[in-house]
């Protein structure tokens, strides 16, 4: 590895990666609800984030709301303005990136796991698009909640190059900021229809490019 990538892994390792991983002090995880309503809140996370990938940030609360199986005064109780639901639904897309890397690790094949996030990763950014520009303007480039999140996602691929590396089932030369300005490629065709099918297809192509020259080939 350069002395260029030694370097930016310093970088971000220097920043406590646990820590990172719990919830974020603004987020709406910091106060326990009762299990009924956590199950709404949830609902309401999953319905908005599969809304916001099909039909962008703007779609009509009450279809969200539909979609959850609840009524838009649960919503609003949970959510009082759109920007928050975008901040809480930005924030449950990448702690789902973030806390699922253990389980992909002991579950798959080092290489199996790294192209499960990969695609997890591209779905990601898609549904992060449109909010991401919203919540840049509500509450600041330079908000907690960017910074945090991109130490959090930087972490999680960390862990899981550096389990494909130690399993010898990928070449050794790449790290994690190479890896995500490659797939920054990937990440624009979902913006056409039929982007799950051609992403994964490309997730796999750059899969292949990474087994190239892997020690144990």
């Amino acid at each position: 590895m350069s002395g260029a990538r030694t370097t930016r892994t310093a970088v971000r390792n220097a920043a406590p990666v646990v820590s990172e991983c719990t919830p974020s002090p603004g987020s709406d995880n910091a106060r326990p609800l009762r299990a009924d309503a956590r199950r709404n809140h949830d609902q309401l996370l999953v319905a908005a984030g599969e809304l916001f990938t099909e039909r962008g940030i703007e779609v009509p609360l009450e279809e969200i709301a539909k979609r959850a199986e609840v009524g838009i005064g649960t919503l609003y109780r949970h959510f009082p303005t759109r920007d928050a639901l975008n901040e809480a639904v930005y924030r449950h897309e990448v702690e789902t990136l973030c806390d699922g890397v253990d389980e992909l690790i002991a579950d798959h094949t080092p290489d199996d796991a790294l192209s499960m996030w990969m695609a997890a990763f591209v779905t990601y950014v898609a549904r992060k698009r449109g909010m991401a520009v919203a919540l840049k303007s509500a509450l600041g480039a330079d908000n907690e909640l960017f910074s945090s999140s991109r130490r959090r996602i930087f972490a999680a691929l960390d862990a899981l190059l550096h389990n494909a590396v130690e399993a010898k089932v990928i070449r050794s030369d790449v790290d994690s900021e190479d890896l995500l300005s490659a797939m920054s490629g990937i990440c624009m065709a979902s913006d056409n229809p039929g982007w799950t099918e051609r992403t994964n297809r490309l997730v796999e192509l750059l899969i292949d490019g990474l087994r190239y020259r892997a020690p144990a080939n």
